[in-house]
C-alpha cells in the first residue's frame, strides 16, 4: 500500500514538473475573446536587458543576429521583443540607455505620432528590479544616477492604475501591438504582443484588468515582433531598433 502511494506521488510530481516545463514563461492568453502572447519574467532572477548594436556599431536588427551574438558569448536567448520606436537608421526616438550609457536623451515635450502622445514613459531595468515610469517621474527618480538599461516609448497605457486619458474604448485604429507592464514590487515583468489587431484601449485594459500592472507602456504597433524559440516562434520583417531580451545560461 505504501509503495503504491509512493509511486502515485512520484508520478504526480513528474507530471507536475512536465506541465511546468511545457507552460514556460510564455503563454497564449485570451482577454475579451482576443488572443495575446504573454511572457512573464522575474527581474530579480532572470537576466533582462536591452540590445541595439554589436561591437562594431551595427544594429542587430533581427532576432537571429542577436541570438547568434548572445550564443557567441556563452548565453542562450530565450525571449526577445522589439523595445521602442526608432528612426530609419535604427536610432531610438527617445531615451535609450545600455549598460549605463545613454545614446539618446529623454524627450519631455509632446510631438507627432504615438510617441508624442503625452504622457509617455520609460521601461527600465536596474539592480534586480524593473519598472515602467511616466517620463517626468523617471527623470525625477534617476536624476543623479541612470539605470543600467532604459528605453523610452509612448504612450503610457496604464498610469498608477488608471488608463491613459486619451485612449478611446471605441478607437478604430487596429494593429498588432506590443508593450510591457511591471508589477508593483518591480519584480514581475510582463511582455505582451497581440496576435490579432487591437485598439489601444483594449490593449491597455489587458495590462490593468488581466495582469494587474499599475503601470504599462506601449512599445510599438507598426513593428511588433516576438522571439520565443521554445514555441518555435521567431518573427522576421523590417529591421528593428532597440530589442529587449532575456538570457539564460
Amino acid at each position: 500500500m505504501r509503495l503504491s502511494l509512493l509511486l502515485l506521488a512520484l508520478c504526480g510530481a513528474i507530471l507536475s514538473a512536465c506541465n511546468e516545463v511545457e507552460e514556460g514563461p510564455c503563454q497564449t492568453r485570451s482577454f475579451e475573446n482576443l488572443p495575446y502572447l504573454v511572457c512573464s519574467f522575474d527581474a530579480s532572477q532572470d537576466t533582462i536587458r536591452l540590445f541595439l548594436r554589436d561591437e562594431t556599431g551595427v544594429p542587430f536588427g533581427q532576432f537571429d543576429r542577436l541570438a547568434n551574438h548572445v550564443a557567441s558569448k556563452g548565453g542562450n536567448l530565450v525571449f526577445a521583443m522589439n523595445a521602442g520606436m526608432y528612426h530609419d537608421d535604427r536610432r531610438p526616438v527617445g531615451l535609450y540607455i545600455e549598460e549605463g550609457e545613454a545614446e539618446m536623451n529623454l524627450v519631455r515635450s509632446p510631438g507627432p505620432g504615438n510617441f508624442g502622445m503625452l504622457p509617455n514613459g520609460v521601461f527600465w531595468i536596474d539592480a534586480g528590479k524593473a519598472g515602467v515610469s511616466e517620463t517626468l517621474a523617471f527623470d525625477e527618480r534617476f536624476k543623479e544616477t541612470p539605470p543600467r538599461f532604459a528605453t523610452q516609448s509612448g504612450p503610457m497605457l496604464v498610469i498608477d492604475g488608471a488608463l491613459h486619458p486619451a485612449l478611446n474604448p471605441d478607437g478604430t485604429s487596429l494593429r498588432r501591438r506590443n508593450g510591457v507592464g511591471v508589477s508593483e514590487d518591480g519584480r514581475q515583468v510582463y511582455f505582451v504582443i497581440s496576435d490579432v489587431p487591437v485598439n489601444f484601449h483594449s490593449f491597455a485594459r489587458l495590462f490593468r484588468d488581466e495582469l494587474g500592472t499599475p503601470n504599462a507602456l506601449y512599445l510599438d504597433g507598426a513593428v511588433s515582433k516576438a522571439y520565443v524559440p521554445a514555441l518555435e516562434r521567431s518573427e522576421t520583417g523590417l529591421d528593428m531598433g532597440p530589442i529587449v531580451g532575456v538570457i539564460r545560461e
